[in-house]
């Protein structure tokens, strides 16, 4: 599709640099002390608290990938700015009416509520692929994405130091403060953009019934990647716990934990993306997703945060390029036209993921401990690395 040569891209582009980084570490930086809030919320045995974790962390994936592909129809049709200002503005409220709920019932909704009005990344993903110039889309996409992956090295790190200091509560607010600065941003230096024309709408998906067959492979791989990422993330500072940690510090190493994993997939995702573009998707996918199946098993026999940090670090790095391959590989498997469909749906199959992986993390963490969920998370990305392998042999 030809791009508006008077769009101001570069601007737009920069707009939501900063909105998805901001809204990323405003949604990240309430992770590390869930539990500890839902233990304040009366939610006290372990069990319990690993339950509610992931239910709690979970709920914002869940109902955003049920209403993701509902908010790229409309933003086809009425503007993808005003999806963006739609997102941001209803998770600056939700986020802020989380510091005020007295029960885990309210916050699961709440959590809910923020899934179902967000969606700053994914909306900006699309708006940048749809304005940025053909020739220069890649570059665009790729400056998107580290802002999104600064953001998750940033909140959960910011996330573990800020409840100690300034409460709980407050931190929600400082959330919230966080995402409405993204809204303001959106609303004053966005400029409206031009609906799709209807018929440009039904297009074809694939370019044939191999290529369906591999957009398939590629859509579970990274429901898969973000079950594997999220299993442990809501139970990370229980984790980090059980190891000995002063319970009062179990916060901010939970958040260096997080963060390692962050900054290792930051360092790694341009060096990821150009192998892809020399050797071939596939390559990458099998390499990233067995060596971060090895990297899971020496986390079960841990016995200190700074070997929980460094082993989280080296499993970012294997992980971080896996998401461009993916959407490399989608965009290989579909004509231009449907480009921008295909991508919503990849957002909806990390968003099952990102559903799965807490609950099931928090189910697995309650019924045979911790380890058996770090077992289960190495035993899937074997699984998905063994999927592309066969699936590449296939074609």
């Amino acid at each position: 599709m030809p791009t508006d040569p008077c769009v101001p891209w570069r601007r737009h582009l920069a707009v939501v640099f900063f909105g998805s980084f901001t809204t990323v570490a405003a949604m990240g930086l309430v992770v590390p002390f869930l539990p500890l809030y839902l233990s304040e919320l009366g939610i006290h045995t372990t069990a319990d608290l690993e339950w509610w974790s992931g239910l709690a962390y979970g709920a914002t994936f869940l109902t955003a990938g049920l209403t993701a592909p509902l908010w790229g129809r409309l933003g086809d049709r009425y503007g993808r700015k005003l999806m963006l200002v739609r997102a941001s503005l209803g998770m600056a409220v939700s986020t802020a009416l989380m510091a005020l709920v007295s029960n885990a019932g309210e916050l699961v909704g709440l959590r809910l509520l923020t899934g179902l009005l967000g969606g700053y990344s994914s909306g900006s993903m699309i708006l940048v692929a749809a304005q940025a110039p053909p020739q220069r889309s890649g570059w665009a996409l790729g400056v998107l994405s580290s802002g999104i992956m600064a953001g998750n090295l940033v909140g959960p790190l910011a996330g573990g130091i800020l409840p100690p200091i300034i409460g709980v509560r407050p931190t929600f607010l400082a959330a919230a403060a966080l995402i409405f600065l993204a809204f303001l941003a959106t609303v004053l230096l966005l400029r409206h953009d031009q609906p799709a024309r209807e018929g440009t709408r039904n297009k074809v998906p694939f370019r044939g019934p191999k290529s369906g067959r591999t957009v398939a492979v590629l859509l579970m791989t990274g429901a898969l990647l973000m079950v594997a990422n999220l299993s442990v993330e809501p139970i990370l500072s229980i984790f980090v716990a059980s190891l000995g940690v002063d319970p009062h510090q179990a916060t901010i190493w939970a958040g260096l934990a997080l963060s390692a994993s962050a900054l290792g997939s930051l360092l790694s995702a341009t060096f990821l993306g150009r192998l892809a573009d020399r050797v071939g998707v596939t390559p990458v996918l099998v390499g990233g997703l067995g060596t971060a199946a090895l990297l899971v098993i020496p986390q079960v026999f841990v016995t200190s945060g700074w070997q929980l940090i460094l082993i989280r670090f080296l499993m970012g790095c294997a992980l971080g390029g896996l998401l461009p391959s993916i959407a490399k590989g989608l965009r290989q498997g579909v004509p231009a036209e449907s480009t921008g469909r295909m991508l919503g749906l990849s957002v909806s199959a990390q968003y099952a993921g990102q559903v799965a992986g807490p609950l099931a993390g928090g189910w697995f963490a309650g019924v045979g401990g911790i380890p058996a969920v770090l077992w289960g998370t190495s035993a899937l990305l074997f699984a998905g690395a063994l999927g592309n392998l066969v699936a590449s042999r296939s074609r």
